[in-house]
């Protein structure tokens, strides 16, 4: 409720103790409380302002001057939580900007130094005279450290653009999507690793923004990929609960303990402030924030010694 009407005179409590209650009521305090009661003594007043009223209003109540006082204190009421949802939305912006500025600080400062050493390098052996061999792991190494860069900005971009991009949801073919993107934009990876990827039975229909769950599924099968066992052994396989599709890819690597399994998942704004575990920092405060984004969840289930299952849930389709 926006304001609260209450008699002093009550059975079995008084309208003081029920102020007192409301007031110690971290989900309620914020709400006025105007006292309506025959007790109009000074005393009885300064007691209903000390236990956290708003107003005190004397019976018999005038009541011109009752809804008077109804409008004003819902007025403020109202004001006054729009003041805190904007508080609450400038401490969010202030968050972001300072886990954007610590990744780009940190994050981008490594390849940018080995982009920056290597070059160095470039020089001392273009002066050298060295051979074309040496000069053209060098060059490797710069494009592989520039990759690197052009990965984390295209993931900070994601990130904002998944916050503040207005989107349509739709039904979307897994199997389609989820093939597409293993021809696509995987099978580098899958060579490098001589990993396999297994279909365990039908992916079901979804909703969502198509796009975006793609990035999903990419920073999922791309872990899995890069940290499963040797060679990468991959399941993939979907369930339904109740409204929802849960989606899993489970790998054959060595599993994370629970202080590892409590890391994942950080929300972008805490992200600098958690200890980062080996490629699961960036893209999975992505993955969070577009499940949420989406009406779903997202989670890993994990046993040292015997894999990992990450999975993520979306509206089921009709």
């Amino acid at each position: 409720p926006e304001l609260i009407l209450l008699d002093v005179l009550l059975p079995g409590v008084n309208g003081y103790q029920v102020c007192q209650r409301l007031k110690a009521d971290p989900a309620l305090r914020d709400i006025p409380v105007i006292f309506m009661t025959s007790l109009g003594g000074v005393d009885d007043k300064l007691r209903g302002f000390a236990v956290g009223g708003a107003d005190y209003i004397p019976k018999p109540v005038q009541p011109e001057d009752l809804l008077a006082r109804v409008k004003t204190h819902i007025h403020l009421f109202q004001h006054q939580r729009r003041l805190r949802q904007q508080n609450e939305a400038l401490a969010q912006m202030n968050a972001e900007l300072d886990a954007f500025a610590h990744t780009v600080a940190h994050d981008l400062k490594t390849p940018l130094n080995s982009v920056l050493g290597f070059t160095q390098l470039l020089e001392e052996l273009h002066d050298e005279g060295a051979d074309r061999g040496e000069i053209c792991e060098v060059i490797r190494q710069v494009g592989s450290s520039t990759r690197k860069m052009a990965q984390i900005v295209d993931a900070l971009l994601l990130l904002a653009g998944v916050k503040r991009q207005s989107v349509e949801l739709d039904a979307i073919d897994m199997p389609a999507l989820v093939t597409q993107l293993l021809r696509e934009r995987l099978p580098d990876l899958l060579a490098r690793h001589g990993g396999s990827v297994r279909f365990e039975g039908d992916l079901p229909t979804a909703v969502g923004y198509a796009p975006w769950v793609e990035e999903i599924w990419v920073n999922y099968l791309s872990n899995a990929l890069k940290y499963g066992g040797r060679p990468p052994e991959i399941r993939i396989r979907a369930d339904r609960r109740q409204d929802f599709i849960r989606y899993w890819v489970a790998d054959n690597g060595a599993g994370l303990d629970e202080a590892a399994r409590r890391r994942l998942f950080t929300p972008f704004t805490r992200l600098h402030q958690a200890v980062d575990q080996e490629g699961h920092g960036l893209g999975l405060s992505i993955v969070q924030r577009i499940t949420d984004r989406l009406g779903g969840r997202c989670g890993v289930e994990s046993v040292p010694g015997r894999g990992s299952r990450f999975y993520f849930e979306l509206p089921a389709g009709s």
